[in-house]
């Protein structure tokens, strides 16, 4: 669904409802931290230890209804990964429109420590990002490019 606001001078702006359902009572709405932030927390309900190289899936306790033409995609925390080496193994995850399922997060350890994660820890972020349709057609050849076929590491470092 898409509403309209005004947005403090901004003029005219596209609003668009994310549906959040509680399958758990210990779960946490999740939120942006701050205004004009790309993604909102996401929370753990659950406490789970991830030993070195571990991977393991953490439950959020929510479900989700997407705008149409949406998708939620699933991304680590910054924090995490540096001070931990925490991160989300599929980054970015991603949540199709139609799912309705419990959003549960992929984490995997690649420090050297022991981390446990904490009842209501903020574990990931996700981002809600348009999604463009296509029609599929095959075809026997393509336009030629600049680039070619030249990819995995054509460019150098420098």
């Amino acid at each position: 669904m898409l509403i309209y606001q005004i947005d403090k001078g901004r003029g005219l702006s596209a609003m668009y409802k994310l549906f959040i359902k509680k399958l758990n009572e210990d779960a946490i709405i999740p939120k942006y931290a701050h205004e004009g932030d790309a993604g909102m927390d996401l929370y753990s309900i659950e406490e789970k230890t991830i030993e070195p190289g571990e991977t393991t899936l953490i439950h959020t306790g929510i479900s989700i209804q997407l705008p149409e033409e949406t998708e939620a995609q699933i991304r680590p925390r910054s924090g995490l990964a540096l001070k931990h080496s925490i991160t989300v193994l599929n980054t970015p995850g991603t949540i199709d429109e139609g799912y309705r399922g419990e959003i549960c997060i992929i984490l995997i350890n690649h420090g050297n420590n022991t981390f446990k994660v904490e009842k209501h820890m903020r574990i990931a972020q996700m981002v809600i990002k348009p999604v463009l349709k296509v029609k599929i057609l095959e075809v026997t050849t393509l336009l030629d490019s600049e680039r070619g076929e030249n990819g995995l590491g054509s460019t150098g470092l420098k």
